[in-house]
């Protein structure tokens, strides 16, 4: 092969070589800048994500703070309900005593107090209450009722004692029987028995229960229901 002819085909190769090296250069060098991308994408999500793992620590540190400090203020709301709780029954107590050493009783505890127990254990509105009410039968014998209330479908009759005994419950059965005598004009109503008191005896309490009545003591409420849930009184 002549001289001129190899020198030629020899100059195409390394033209060749030179613009494939030049080719590979630039390829080599966007796949290193990509690699290089690529890292410092990962070095910035991994700071993302460690950051957002401080984040997140520091929000559940502080969600569990929040937690003790509402632990720790329902304690203290808890214990202030039952300080007031009790501050109210001394209060009411007291007002009891005071009443009852004043001879008011019915006029200061069970008579304020008629309309709201009547209305949640009886679902009836009384229509009237009268207190320390007196009655005469036509042969002139007197008597006095503590409270009576009406509402439209029944009568329900109060007798208050400062210490309720077993005794004033049987008494009390003895006043309703006699109640139409004195009052004719509900002798087609069902009569409701409401027993009040400053404080109860458990076995009292049973004892009343039994007979069908209503059983008030001084409570949170002046005087509240001291029958067992679900109680129903008799109607007499």
């Amino acid at each position: 092969m002549p001289m001129p002819a190899v020198e030629e085909r020899v100059d195409r190769l390394e033209e060749a070589i030179d613009r494939f090296v030049a080719n590979v250069g630039v390829e080599f060098n966007k796949l290193y800048n990509s690699q290089m991308r690529t890292e410092a994408e990962l070095r910035e999500f991994k700071e993302e994500m460690r950051l957002y793992r401080e984040d997140t620590q520091a929000f559940k540190d502080e969600m569990r703070i929040f937690k003790d400090e509402m632990g720790g203020f329902k304690d203290e709301m808890g214990a202030f309900k039952d300080e007031m709780r009790k501050d109210r029954r001394e209060m009411n107590r007291k007002w009891g005593d005071l009443a009852n050493k004043l001879g008011t009783m019915v006029e200061d505890l069970v008579y304020p107090s008629l309309p709201r127990v009547i209305k949640e254990t009886l679902g009836q509105e009384p229509q009237r209450i009268w207190a320390r009410f007196k009655q005469r039968l036509p042969d002139g014998l007197l008597k006095e009722f503590d409270a009576i209330a009406r509402t439209q479908d029944l009568v329900c009759l109060n007798s208050t004692k400062a210490t309720l005994r077993s005794g004033d419950v049987d008494a009390f059965v003895t006043d309703i029987a006699t109640f139409r005598e004195y009052f004719p004009e509900y002798r087609d109503l069902p009569l409701v028995g409401i027993l009040a008191t400053l404080a109860v005896e458990e076995s009292v309490l049973s004892y009343a229960e039994k007979q069908g009545f209503l059983v008030l003591a001084v409570g949170d409420e002046v005087m509240e229901v001291k029958n067992r849930p679900g109680f129903e009184p008799k109607r007499w």
